[in-house]
């Protein structure tokens, strides 16, 4: 298995926070969670660059198994606009905005979600930056339980496997998303739809 097919895997849900239309997940859990899938993983933390017009932007590279990937990304306040060294003012159509000055505590909330963006490229949480509910899981058929040429059915609203789906996902909440989804790509394919239609029964109340 490739270092992106284990760390994609990993369901990561239970460890964001949501912030508006963003989602951010926790560094130190994703830290933690590379490591112990990867030892050899290390970062480095680049120069934070600073442009009087555009901003501050940081940066991140990670090393697993050889291969270095780089990310950016801005400073950037609540409603997303970039941060500078002094407080400016912008229009909307419900009046004039303020974005307050940079600080240090900013920048490095800042170069720890870019941390967290670097390890997405290695897989880490990348789901989640595509838009998707649950990890892809890899599925794993022993031929002394399966015959080979079965094939795994498509999962479809509407039929009898759908509703035996729903019945079980309901009655078994507990198990949690990744257990749930480990469970049912046994048997089915699962369109990226069809996942987050499971993902709401997980979560619903």
């Amino acid at each position: 298995m490739t270092t992106f097919e284990k760390l994609s895997a990993i369901n990561v849900n239970k460890h964001v926070e949501k912030k508006k239309d963003l989602t951010y997940l926790s560094w130190a859990w994703a830290w933690s969670e590379v490591k112990k899938a990867c030892p050899d993983a290390t970062y480095k933390i680049g120069e934070t660059e600073y442009d009087d017009a555009l901003g501050f932007m940081c940066h991140t590279t990670v090393t697993i198994e050889g291969e270095t990937l780089e990310m950016w990304l801005p400073v950037m306040d609540g409603a997303n606009k970039s941060m500078l060294k002094r407080s400016y003012t912008y229009s909307t159509r419900y009046g004039d905005k303020q974005v307050e000055s940079a600080t240090t505590f900013d920048i490095n909330k800042t170069i720890m979600r870019c941390l967290v963006k670097n390890l997405a490229m290695f897989g880490m949480g990348i789901y989640i930056y595509a838009g998707e509910d649950l990890p892809e899981t890899p599925t794993v058929v022993a031929p002394a339980v399966i015959p080979e040429e079965s094939k795994l059915k498509d999962l479809k609203k509407g039929t009898a496997d759908w509703d035996a789906v729903v019945k079980y996902v309901t009655a078994n909440k507990a198990l949690g998303i990744e257990k749930i989804g480990a469970q049912l790509v046994r048997n089915h394919t699962i369109s990226p739809e069809l996942k987050k239609e499971i993902a709401k029964l997980i979560n619903a109340k």
